[in-house]
């Protein structure tokens, strides 16, 4: 059950009309990394979770991303009030917008939801579930989720950059904030978890778990750290050694049945290519400046 309180979890103070600053803050609204990704990220993991702690965390932090989410609402709302009855009277002060062209999200946004906050990122694209990530496996979710955080609280602090007024500053400054809140709640779910460390069940093979192929080499690379060489790590950089590493021969076969294997072999026969043509094509044929070296028509 959920309840609504008519007060915002932090208050929200705009000095003056920004439509251009509001379409900016949408991203927090309906983008990737805002609040309403936040929400049912969390949200869904809670409904599935069987841990009661982590069960009441999920719950917890879920609720408060929607008072997020209305809090941010809320200031672009505030930010697009005056364009709002400006374009509902059809007043002239809204004349510089026919004047607009292009792909403005500013102009959708007024156009096709009055100025209101729109479930869409800071470009006009809908907010959709494919932004939610999460695989079910609280290991892996909670270290999603501390991702998701440090995301979000980097769009807010670029957002706070692109801003003068200091209530907008303020607000900004308060969600990036839980952001960094968030991040600890999450960390200390995930150690509380022991062990966490692969996520899983399964194990991963002792062969491969202490190897750093070292696959990019030359002029500029190969640095070394603790995130690649040490007691850690077996450093492999032959480049022979990089393949094959399982013992085989490094190739990818299949057993097929008598059937499978003459459709194959027909098919590769009727596909054939012939390495000794040289026919002429419409490419040639058609050729101009800048089209290479073409054989001429005999």
């Amino acid at each position: 059950m959920f309840m609504h309180n008519k007060k915002l979890q932090y208050t929200v103070r705009v000095e003056q009309g920004n439509p251009q600053l509001a379409t900016l803050m949408l991203e927090q609204f309906g983008g990737p990394q805002g609040e309403l990704a936040a929400a049912m990220r969390y949200f869904t993991q809670a409904l599935a979770e069987d841990d009661p702690g982590r069960k009441d965390l999920f719950f917890d932090i879920a609720t408060e991303e929607l008072s997020h989410l209305e809090i941010i609402g809320s200031i672009i709302t505030m930010l697009n009030k005056g364009a709002k009855g400006e374009l509902a009277e059809g007043m002239e002060e809204m004349a510089d917008m026919r004047n607009l062209t292009g792909n403005s999200t500013s102009q959708t946004q007024a156009i096709l939801y009055g100025n209101g906050p729109a479930l869409v990122n800071s470009s006009g694209v809908p907010w959709t579930a494919a932004y939610i990530d999460t695989i079910g496996e609280p290991t892996a979710d909670l270290r999603s989720n501390i991702a998701a955080e440090a995301r979000a609280k980097m769009v807010y602090e670029r957002l706070i950059n692109l801003t003068t007024d200091p209530g907008v500053k303020d607000a900004l400054t308060f969600l990036m904030t839980r952001e960094v809140a968030h991040q600890k709640s999450f960390e200390k779910a995930l150690y509380a978890i022991t062990p966490n460390f692969p996520p899983g069940k399964l194990p991963g093979d002792p062969a491969f778990t202490d190897l750093y192929f070292d696959m990019s080499q030359g002029e500029g690379g190969d640095v070394r750290g603790p995130w690649n060489s040490g007691e850690l790590w077996e450093r492999v950089e032959d480049r022979d050694a990089q393949c094959a590493v399982d013992g085989g021969d490094g190739s990818a076969t299949v057993l097929l049945g008598e059937r499978e294997l003459q459709a194959v072999n027909a098919f590769a026969e009727r596909t054939a290519s012939v390495p000794d043509s040289d026919p002429l094509t419409g490419a040639e044929l058609g050729a101009g400046p800048g089209a290479g070296a073409v054989k001429t028509q005999r």
